[in-house]
């Protein structure tokens, strides 16, 4: 990786680990690259709903910020990002031994992005495609909290 690509990499680290709801969640990043990162969660009874599923809400979120931050890995450093606007199809019900969230940019514009998200349910080494997220995210400057 290059010494840019290594920057980049640990500002979304940094980023992630003060994500109070992705620590709560137990959401951990997988994979950041140019254009794409890839966010982990175990399912577990604190994030199920009724039936046992990994509830809709943190399918969501992790999806969302897997776009957020594939998005912000193309941004300059003095940027951040906001998701102005999510619509997410479930596919199949979250379950599993491991969801997986892939971002990936689709455009990178100087003010916004489209991005989108792949999230799968992974189990017995089996991979199923359970919701699929497109995002439109804004570069924001001088803002509190952006150059963090």
């Amino acid at each position: 990786m290059s010494e840019d690509g290594s920057r980049v990499e640990q500002r979304i680290r940094a980023s992630f680990a003060k994500q109070g709801l992705m620590t709560t969640l137990g959401a951990t990043i997988a994979t950041v690259e140019p254009g794409a990162v890839a966010i982990e969660l175990a399912p577990a009874p604190t994030i199920s709903q009724q039936h046992g599923f990994v509830h809709a809400g943190a399918v969501s979120a992790i999806a969302d910020s897997a776009a957020g931050y594939a998005a912000l890995s193309m941004m300059p450093m003095d940027r951040g990002v906001l998701t102005t606007e999510f619509k997410i199809n479930l596919l199949a019900p979250a379950a599993g031994d491991r969801i997986i969230a892939r971002g990936k940019v689709v455009k990178a514009g100087r003010t916004l992005t489209l991005a989108q998200t792949e999230v799968f349910a992974e189990k017995d080494g089996r991979s199923r495609l359970i919701a699929l997220l497109t995002a439109t995210l804004m570069a924001v400057e001088g803002r509190d909290g952006i150059a963090d």
